[in-house]
Order: structure tokens, then sequence, then C-alpha cells
């Protein structure tokens, strides 16, 4: 729609807000329609401040969208542009629409000013798909504006056309306040500190109940404005998101996965339509009725509920065995295991590379590189996990020392000879192709380089029938031990520097995990973690630190180097 179109919209005329006598009763979704009134909206860009949001954002919807491939992306909240702008200034394809005429007569103007032109169209939720042609890789509804929806049914109407809308593996992306923090903490206070970043505007709740969230928005000028919003409740997003259709759903609090249910100012929501893998790693073959165990790691590392449980128990940054001689905190713990390795690698400093198979978060890797100054490559299967690791890497200056790529360490999608350290933390045990992954690790290394691994293992001399309750539930039908990695290393030419044996490590480190679940069981039920994932977790938990008690597994701090 071009921009002369909308000047004739009569919503384009109105110079007051449109409310009826008691606007605390005024509780329909059409009423933003007379909200977004110009005067109001030819000021948005003071509350939104758009270097300020720029900068609290980073690149984490570019990096979501581009980590999944997507291209096409519908904008169905334009407001006055920003994300519209500043994904098509990115090189995305990027329709821009809105309900509101002034806004979206107000986003064209900014696109022109920034040397674009913006395809816009004004369109309702409701009917999305009469007004829009063809389908998206992903649409983006952000800036609360989803909350503008006070009929549950529209809500339900909207989701269903987001979803029609989305190509067979799109994804939604959806944000909105923390209304769970407003409606039961009377001291609520916004931070302003990502979405809205004007520090001259005030925006904040005038009238709260359950029903109704009115927002006075205060200028330097003196001017003044209301929204009435419906106050959603994150979960009760999470659970209309599910009914209406998308298969896994991902919240964040002000970008970050892990966060304390008070603390974000808003939730960011990434709803998959399928968590179907259509492509299988590697382009491998398997018999019929055979699943890929890269795809069963794959999808369970993606799951909203190993998710919150790595989040809350483990704390989010790493998901490695630690040593606890001397604290019984797994994080502590954590990060003496990391300490350990770096201490034993002889060419560990600004000048090497590293690259760590099987990532995770990038705790490891951000610790490593701040520590050492050298430069690291995450390889990981997670695509949950890697976009937690790059924002948290933009957050904390790591963007240009870390680079975070999704994919199998079967299959290195690295140059030969091109690191001078390969780092694995408790990761190959996923792979039933273990000998491949030396394989790989030995085609990356350079000459001189080394490779330095945990992995929870069996006893050289374990029974395999004992050992069955582990195997299970791993949908494996054995783990690594240390004669299989020493033979396998040494076949290919690696040299064993040190098999450092601290299977006791593996037995601690499983206990306290299992206290801390049993402690947190209602807080991660709280947090969206399923009765049955935790109940397993449980005794899965008991099977490991059973198994060590009985001389079955064993662990320990591997480094092989590749001879010059």
């Amino acid at each position: 729609m071009q921009a002369q179109q909308l000047a004739t919209n009569a919503e384009l005329q109105l110079d007051e807000q449109a409310y009826g006598q008691d606007p605390i009763a005024d509780r329909e979704t059409d009423l933003y329609r007379g909200e977004y009134i110009m005067s109001f909206v030819e000021k948005w860009d003071e509350l939104i401040d758009w270097d300020a949001r720029a900068d609290s954002e980073g690149q984490f919807f570019m990096d979501v969208l581009r980590a999944r491939g997507k291209e096409t992306v519908l904008d169905v909240a334009t407001g006055t542009g920003f994300h519209s702008v500043r994904l098509t200034k990115a090189g995305f394809n990027v329709t821009s629409a809105d309900g509101s005429a002034a806004m979206l007569a107000k986003a064209f103007e900014n696109g022109q000013k920034r040397g674009m032109i913006l395809k816009t169209v004004q369109a309702d939720w409701r009917w999305l798909n009469r007004d829009i042609q063809g389908k998206y890789d992903a649409i983006i509804c952000l800036g609360n504006s989803f909350t503008h929806l006070h009929d549950e049914k529209d809500r339900r109407r909207a989701l269903a056309e987001f979803y029609a809308a989305l190509k067979h593996d799109g994804i939604l992306i959806i944000d909105q306040r923390n209304y769970d923090a407003m409606l039961d903490n009377k001291d609520y206070s916004n931070k302003h500190k990502y979405y809205y970043a004007g520090k001259k505007v005030t925006a904040e709740p005038d009238y709260l109940d359950e029903g109704l969230a009115r927002f006075k928005y205060s200028f330097p000028d003196g001017a003044e404005f209301t929204l009435n919003m419906c106050p959603v409740r994150k979960n009760y997003m999470r659970q209309l998101l599910s009914e209406a259709g998308f298969e896994r759903v991902r919240t964040y609090g002000d970008f970050q996965e892990t966060f304390a249910e008070t603390d974000p100012d808003f939730f960011i929501h990434i709803a998959e339509k399928s968590s179907l893998h259509l492509v299988r790693w590697g382009g491998a073959q398997l018999e019929d009725g055979k699943q890929d165990i890269r795809e069963v790691a794959e999808t369970y590392y993606d799951s909203d509920d190993a998710d919150t449980f790595y989040s809350v128990v483990w704390g989010g940054q790493d998901l490695h065995i630690g040593l606890y001689d001397t604290t019984s905190n797994i994080r502590e713990a954590s990060d003496l295991t990391i300490d350990e390795m770096v201490k034993m690698l002889p060419n560990l400093d600004e000048n090497a590379k590293v690259l760590d198979i099987g990532s995770g978060y990038g705790g490891a890797m951000r610790k490593v590189v701040k520590e050492t100054g050298c430069e690291a490559v995450c390889l990981n299967i997670s695509d949950v996990q890697n976009d937690t690791n790059r924002h948290r890497n933009v957050q904390q200056g790591f963007k240009d020392k870390i680079r975070v790529v999704h994919g199998v360490f079967e299959d290195i999608p690295e140059k030969p000879e091109s690191f001078e350290i390969v780092w694995s933390q408790d990761a190959i045990l996923h792979s039933d192709q273990r000998d491949q992954v030396l394989k790989e690790v030995h085609r990356v290394l350079k000459p001189g380089g080394y490779f330095i691994f945990t992995d929870p293992m069996q006893a050289d001399d374990a029974d395999p029938e004992a050992l069955q309750p582990v195997y299970d539930r791993l949908q494996l039908n054995s783990l690594g031990s240390f004669r299989f990695y020493r033979e396998a290393a040494q076949a290919l030419g690696f040299e064993i520097s040190e098999q450092r044996d601290m299977t006791n490590q593996l037995r601690n480190h499983y206990f306290r995990v299992r206290e801390e679940l049993l402690a947190n069981y209602d807080k991660l039920r709280g947090e969206g973690a399923s009765a049955e994932y935790l109940d397993k977790m449980t005794a899965g938990l008991k099977n490991w630190v059973d198994s060590a008690d009985a001389g079955q597994l064993a662990w320990g701090i591997q480094m092989y180097r590749k001879p010059e």
C-alpha cells in the first residue's frame, strides 16, 4: 500500500483518542483503531528510541531467523517500522502489516528516511489471510501488540490466521509484557532496558486488574496518551500457542532463556509450526523403523522440558559434570572442570583457535575465551541452545570471538587442520558413531594440536546387561570407555597424553543434580516442565548413581595429541 493511499484512511483524521465515558470499561479488540491517533504515533519513536533499542536487543531476532534458514518475514505488528526496517536492512524479505493506518503511515515514512520502500499492507489479524498473499517462513508480532486482543475468541482466531500464513516449517515470534509480575507484584516497575528504551518517556500501568492493563505514556512536553491492553499471563499465552497447533514453544525473558519469573520486562515466545526434521544429518539412510540417534539428541535438547530443567538445575550456562572436592554447588563444580582442562593444555593462549563440539549453551567457551583471549567455534545440535549461546555472546561482548554453528560432530563443517584445540564435555556419548567423531576431530586438528574431552563412559569391564537402564534412557546400546577411546585414538595416529580417571566425580555430580531436581520439583513444574519428564529424569539420575556405585561407569578428563 502506498503512502498516498494510507493518507485517505479515516483513522488518520482522529485528533483525540476515542474512549467511552468510562475508559476502564473499554475492553474491546477494535479499540486500538481509536487509540493510535497521529499525534500519539508521531511521538512513538521517542518512546522506542531506535538506537537504544537496537543496542539492547542486539542481533537476537536476526540470529533466530538466520539459524533456521528463514528468508521471508511477515511483520504483523509493524508499528512505526523498527523491526521491519532492521530486518530489511539485514537482507530479509519483509512484508510490513499493521491494523493501524497511522502506524503504517509512520513506518512507511521511517523507511523512506532510511532509503527503503517498505512493502506495507493494512490488515486485521483476525482476517489476515484475506489481505496478504502467499505463505511466509516467519511471522513476527512484537511490541506487546498481541495483547490488544481483549477477547479470547479473537486471540485464538488471530493465532489460527498466523498459523495458516506460515509455511509448513515456519516460526512465529511473539512477545508480551510480563503481566504476571504486574498482577502479582504491587511494587512492579518497568526498567525500560529493552523494549521501551526512551529515557525521557514513562510507560507505566495507570490501572490494572485481571482483565485490563491501562498504560499511561507521558512525554517530556507534557503530552499524555493511554492504551487499554489485556494482561495475558505467560503460561496462558504458551497454552494458546500450543492449542493453535504449534508443536514447540520456547520462551525467553528479555532475550534470555533463564530468568526469575519476576525479572523480565518482556517475554518472547518462539513457536515452531513443525518440529519435524525433513533431512537426516549427513544424508544417512537408515533401515525402516530406525531413528537417527542424532535426531533423538536434537529433539531432546530442543524440548521445553529439557531446556527448563537444564536452565534451572544447571544454571543454563553449560551442562557438564563438575568437580566436587571443594564445593557442592553445581555451577561452581562445573567451572572447576573447565579450569582443570585449561591447566592441562600447553598450547591454549590468545593465538589458539578452539573448536567445542557439543557446546550446549556455550558457557565453557565464554569462560575460556575470557580467560585466555583465544578464538572459539561452538558446534552444537540444538537450535534452542544455539540461540541462547549467540545472544549471550553478543550481550557479554564475545560476538567477534565466538562463532556458533548448528551441526553434528560426526560431520564437522570446518576445514581440515584449522584448530589448535578441539574441546568437548560430556557430549560424545550421544553418538553411536564415536569412532567417526574421533576421525573428524583428527581431520580438523592442526598437527601438534590437542583433543581434550570428558564423556560419561562405561567401565572397561562393564556388564552391558547391568547398564541397560542407562542405555535405554539415551536410546543407545553402549557407551564409550577408557579402553575404547584409547584404542580408537591410537588407530588414527593420536598420541595419548593423559587419561585421568575421575569416576567418583560422575557419581557425585548425578547425585547432586538429582538432589537439586527434587528440591526444585515444584518450581520446575511451575515453569512448564512436565511431571512425566521430571519423574523419568529422577529415575534416570538414580540409575546413573547406582551404576557408578556398582563400578559399571567411568568418567575423567582425556587429552590426545595429533603428531606433527
